[in-house]
């Protein structure tokens, strides 16, 4: 455990100041690749220190705060560091570095354009992560959610071309729409009904509102939640798969979608409660609807033969795990969800590292391309093996940990349909994983034509970077006592 570094409200303005100068150094370097690179690297490393060192304090029972100016009479910029917030912090901000690692082999092993501005707008999602992450009410964290969107469009329209340029705006239409047309109309409902906007641990609306409106204000979150992917608001993630894989890492692990499930757990924790929303009748309705967005995007993922796709659609699916098990209300449950959050972030990295690291090495981007692969690329695909029992929710992976609690607060809540959704995709999640597995593995490669064309693995930082997330994913199996610590604090468990 990293002692702290400054006092604590220091130490949250320096977790936002840092990867803000990062910004600002790395275009300051864009001349110069490897400074360029270097700055990025060294800035992922000083904030993941900043963000680790707050892990004794809060784990001791202490909830840094820093509070800045007012945005409107009454609701300043305040942010606070407690449980849930933390867990998402420590995973952007580690991922940050090993995304960096892999992105120097990504993107010079294929000579992307524009890589100053890819590491640029990088750096602000991150900032932008952190300031949710850390976000003390609702209207600090809608601000940085919004500048999370609007920091990661240049990204995924990186490539410049027509596809790319329409999938932007799928995009942004899709995240602006709804976080503006519904979820900033939830947050004035709340500031009206209960006259402010901070996080409350028990609920801000605890007391202020019950029956029919709090159901509306539940929806209302998380549909306007964008970023969690919730069907039918969903096409933005398979949309933005034209992106580099690097980006395609932020998206899905680092620190977009986070954002969304991270949003749908702190609603549900601090601004509605486990007590309120198990007294209002319907909430098993919008749990119903994420319970179908698991089983459909894992149905669509089974058909799609591009490798990228159907990893996109797995984390459609995975993405309303942590809703669902938001919503079954139970204690086991809502630490499942958080926990599933770090589960996931590790095993899908894992699964687009190696992705990109097939297209880089062998130029292959679709699951009929991967027969014998893992003979040529046995670190690519080994590390793609373990991703997929991570995603599967099978030991020795950390997925197994937080779908065990899953299970064990859907058995708690005595919430069998939920219980029978997870059973069920957990067989489907295994249908569309392992015969890419076994595919690459059990069978030969076919001889190249030219062996001048035969392959080996990526280029060095690349196969690195997926093989630290790997072993991530096993090691957080083996010793998760930190994020179990964090996720009982957060529904009431001793510090």
């Amino acid at each position: 455990m990293i002692p702290p570094l400054l006092d604590p409200a220091a130490t949250i303005a320096a977790a936002l100041l840092v990867p803000f100068t990062g910004t600002l150094l790395v275009l300051l370097c864009g001349r110069w690749p490897n400074l360029r690179e270097a700055v990025s690297l060294v800035t992922a490393l000083g904030l993941t220190a900043l963000v680790y060192s707050l892990l004794g304090p809060v784990l001791a029972g202490a909830r840094p705060t820093l509070t800045l100016w007012e945005v409107i009479p009454g609701v300043p910029l305040a942010f606070t560091v407690e449980p849930l917030g933390l867990i998402f912090a420590m995973i952007a901000s580690l991922l940050w570095i090993v995304t960096t690692i892999y992105s120097v082999g990504y993107m010079r092993g294929n000579q992307e354009h524009a890589q100053t501005r890819f590491y640029a707008c990088f750096a602000v999602a991150i900032l932008s992560a952190i300031g949710i992450a850390f976000s003390g009410n609702l209207l600090t964290l809608f601000l940085f959610y919004e500048l999370l969107t609007i920091s990661t469009v240049p990204l995924v329209t990186h490539t410049g071309t027509d596809e790319a340029r329409r999938s932007g705006r799928v995009y942004l239409g899709l995240l602006m729409g709804t976080s503006i047309g519904l979820q900033l109309v939830a947050i004035i409902g709340c500031w009206v009904l209960a006259g402010h906007l901070d996080f409350v641990p028990g609920g801000l609306l605890a007391g202020h509102a019950e029956g029919w409106p709090v159901l509306i204000l539940l929806a209302l979150f998380v549909f306007g939640i964008g970023k969690a992917a919730v069907m039918p608001f969903h096409r933005w993630l398979p949309a933005a798969m034209v992106a580099p894989t690097p980006v395609s890492a932020l998206l899905h692990a680092v620190a977009v979608v986070k954002a969304g499930v991270f949003t749908v757990v702190k609603v549900v924790v601090y601004v509605f409660g486990l007590d309120l929303l198990t007294a209002t009748p319907g909430v098993s309705w919008i749990a119903a609807l994420a319970g179908f967005t698991i089983l459909s995007a894992s149905f669509v993922a089974l058909r799609q033969d591009n490798l990228k796709r159907r990893l996109a659609y797995s984390t459609i699916s995975q993405l309303s795990y942590v809703v669902l098990a938001a919503l079954i209300l139970a204690p086991l449950s809502v630490m499942g969800a958080a926990l599933h959050i770090m589960a996931h972030a590790f095993g899908k990295i894992t699964l687009f590292f190696a992705a990109g690291s097939l297209y880089t090495a062998a130029h292959k981007t679709h699951v009929s391309q991967l027969d014998g692969i893992g003979w040529t690329m046995p670190w690519t695909m080994g590390a793609f093996a373990i991703g997929s029992l991570s995603m599967i929710g099978l030991p020795p992976t950390a997925g197994f940990v937080s779908k065990w609690f899953m299970l064990g607060g859907a058995y708690q809540a005595e919430a069998w349909a939920a219980m029978a959704v997870i059973l069920a995709s957990t067989v489907l999640n295994a249908a569309y994983f392992l015969p890419i597995v076994y595919r690459a593995f059990a069978t030969r490669p076919a001889p190249a034509a030219d062996p001048a064309q035969a392959h080996g693995e990526a280029p060095w930082p690349i196969v690195l970077a997926l093989t630290l997330t790997a072993a991530g994913s096993l090691v957080l199996f083996l010793a998760p006592d930190a994020f179990l610590a964090l996720a009982a604090q957060l529904v009431g468990g001793a510090p």
